[in-house]
């Protein structure tokens, strides 16, 4: 069973005979213990708290029976790691042989499919983990209330945690049975300029040890794996 705030999204889910439903991640509308396996990929990344996204890591908790396994996948700051660069930042498309980069203005596909209440004591537990990235060297640098998000330019390193990723739908319009997609182009171009609505994607984009350390601050849940996937932050979850 699948769940996405996107309703176009299910409605496709709806027309491959899949089951899906729209929710919101930080209340997801079934039974507690019900799931012998969860899955989150590219979703915690756009919450724009701390306490949100330790929030969401709880919620999926709540609906995993005992033993019950969950996967969770963020975007990472670290998009070069052990000298080895992503694929996201390798693939500068249209970019082979020039010497400039296109700034495409795209937001990253993690995957060609994705798989779609806090209180005091959230709070609490997310200054602690806070406190522990900062002591471990995580450079978190909080946005204030009256900051303004930087807009990441596509294809490159990440100059903050808390960003706005732009892409563009192709075309300005699109037939009814169209996917809505991603366009891959200059972003000075006529192409480019022609293309509208340009929309923002917000991102925290997770330091190493973050997402491990939000979920080691749940005592409903064990850490069985944290890794490091093609420019992702994963960890696999057990419930207590």
């Amino acid at each position: 069973v699948g769940c996405d705030r996107s309703k176009s999204l299910v409605d496709i889910c709806g027309e491959k005979h899949f089951q899906a439903f729209v929710c919101d991640a930080l209340s997801v509308p079934m039974r507690s213990g019900s799931c012998d396996a969860c899955i989150s990929v590219a979703v915690i990344h756009h919450f724009s708290t701390a306490e949100r996204r330790l929030a969401t890591i709880r919620e999926l908790a709540r609906l995993l029976r005992p033993g019950g396994m969950a996967l969770i996948y963020v975007w990472a700051m670290e998009q070069e790691y052990k000298n080895q660069k992503s694929k996201y930042l390798k693939e500068k498309n249209g970019s082979k042989g020039k010497g400039k980069e296109i700034n495409t203005g795209t937001t990253q596909r993690l995957f060609t499919d994705q798989v779609p209440g806090s209180g005091s004591q959230d709070s609490a537990s997310s200054d602690q983990f806070t406190n522990d990235l900062k002591d471990e060297g995580c450079n978190a640098r909080p946005v204030g209330a009256d900051s303004r998000l930087p807009v990441h330019t596509n294809r490159t390193s990440f100059q903050s945690q808390d960003l706005l990723v732009p892409w563009h739908l192709k075309g300005g319009t699109k037939k009814k049975e169209e996917r809505v997609d991603t366009v891959l182009v200059p972003a000075d171009s006529k192409e480019s300029q022609e293309l509208s609505p340009v929309f923002h994607r917000y991102y925290h984009v997770f330091c190493e040890g973050e997402l491990e350390a939000a979920c080691r601050s749940l005592d409903c849940v064990r850490v069985q794996k944290s890794y490091y996937d093609q420019g992702n932050w994963c960890v696999i979850l057990e419930k207590l």
